[in-house]
C-alpha cells in the first residue's frame, strides 16, 4: 500500500532508513535517527496507525510485499523497532535475507568508551552510558538511561530497559529482559531468555529460561515472556 500522499518509493530522493513497526518503539527510534542526523522514509507495519503516519513518516501495510518494492527502489538500510525480543530477532533475519543491511540507532546523547562496541541493528537510547570494552550484540536494546559498565556483554536481541545498572564484568545472554530498574552486582551471568522483575537487584548467577524477581532477585518460575 502506498500513502495517501500517492508518492511512491520512486519520489524518495534520501533513500533514508526503513523502519519496521509504528508503535511507541518506532516513536522513539525515529527520533534518536533524526537526532544522529539520519533520515527515515517509511515505516512498514501491519497496521496501519491512526493518521497514516509515524510522527509524519508514512506507513506502508504488509510483510514482504512492501520491503520488496522498498528494496527494489534502492532501500537498502532498515531497522527493526519492535520490543518482543523473539519477533525483533526473526524480523531482521528476514531483513537480512531480503538483502537488507541492519541499520543501528545510537542517541548522540549517550556516551559510548571507544573501546565499546555495538552490534549491527542495536538501539542505543538517549541518556545511555557504555563503559570500556562493553559489547552490545545484534539487535540488542539498551533503552533511557540505562550504564553498562566496563567489560559487559550484552547478548544478540537481548533488552536492557530503562534505567537498568549493570556493575563492570556482567554477561547478558541472547534475547534475555531485564525489567525497568534492574541493578546487577559484578561478575553476574545472566542466562539466555532469562527476565528480571522491574527493581530486581542480581547478586547471583541466573540460569537460562527463568524468570528472577525481587531484592535480591530469586528465580520463581521459567519465563514465559521470551518463549512467545
Amino acid at each position: 500500500m502506498i500513502p495517501a500522499t500517492g508518492k511512491t518509493p520512486d519520489d524518495q530522493k534520501s533513500r533514508g532508513i526503513v523502519v519496521l513497526g509504528a508503535g511507541g518503539h518506532a516513536k522513539v527510534v525515529i527520533e534518536i535517527f533524526r537526532a544522529a542526523g539520519e533520515t527515515v522514509d517509511y515505516c512498514v507495519a501491519n497496521a496501519m496507525p491512526t493518521g497514516g503516519a509515524v510522527l509524519g513518516v508514512p506507513v506502508l501495510v504488509g510483510e514482504d510485499e512492501p520491503l520488496a518494492l522498498l528494496h527494489a527502489r534502492g532501500y537498502v538500510r532498515a531497522h527493526v523497532a519492535i520490543g518482543s525480543n523473539i519477533i525483533r530477532e526473526k524480523l531482521c533475519n528476514r531483513l537480512r535475507d531480503m538483502g537488507f543491511t541492519l541499520a543501528s540507532a545510537i542517541h548522540p546523547q549517550s556516551v559510548l568508551s571507544p573501546s565499546a562496541t555495538v552490534g549491527d541493528g542495536a538501539a542505543v537510547m538517549a541518556g545511555v552510558v557504555i563503559n570500556a570494552c562493553a559489547s552490545v550484540g545484534e539487535g540488542a536494546i539498551v533503552n533511557t538511561g540505562a550504564t553498562i559498565d566496563h567489560d559487559c556483554k550484552i547478548g544478540n536481541y537481548a533488552h536492557v530497559a530503562p534505567q537498568c545498572a549493570l556493575a563492570g564484568t556482567v554477561s547478558v545472554g541472547s534475547l534475555a529482559f531485564l525489567g525497568l530498574g534492574t541493578k546487577v552486582i559484578p561478575n553476574i551471568t545472566i542466562g539466555a531468555k532469562t527476565t528480571t522483575g522491574a527493581g530486581a537487584v542480581v547478586v547471583r548467577d541466573l540460569p537460562s529460561e527463568s524468570l528472577a524477581v525481587g531484592i535480591p532477585a530469586r528465580v520463581v518460575e521459567k519465563s514465559k515472556e521470551n518463549h512467545k
